[in-house]
């Protein structure tokens, strides 16, 4: 499977985007999809996942209640609204994703399909 993501921009600080990660084909509903993120000088960091299926949610803390992913598996597409968003939210987010993935949401190593990145700066 291919990743493409997309939605990057400037945005104020308070503000919100909305992220947008095309996948390219066959079996995508059966894909765990999460997005990571890098800041310049930092580690990379998880940020959200939707399991296939049920399309279970998980979130890092630092984003919990300002974020919210969602996938529409018609449309091969999974997004991430970012809400309230803050300076310290700018980073390369990419989106992930592999095949029936049951646990490690949080891991890198856990995904084999990586998109290029798109990047979010949060002006303050």
């Amino acid at each position: 499977v291919q990743l493409q993501a997309s939605g990057g921009g400037l945005v104020q600080s308070g503000g919100s985007r909305r992220l947008s990660c095309s996948a390219s084909g066959r079996g995508f509903i059966n894909y765990t999809v999460a997005w990571f993120r890098q800041a310049p000088g930092k580690e990379r960091e998880f940020v959200s996942a939707v399991k296939y299926g049920v399309g279970t949610t998980y979130y890092d803390d630092f984003v919990k209640g300002r974020f919210t992913i969602s996938r529409d598996n018609d449309k091969k597409t999974v997004y991430l609204r970012m809400s309230s968003l803050k300076p310290e939210d700018t980073a390369v987010y990419y989106c992930v994703a592999d095949d029936k993935v049951e646990a490690g949401f949080s891991i890198g190593h856990t995904y084999n399909y990586w998109g290029q990145g798109t990047l979010v700066t949060v002006s303050s």
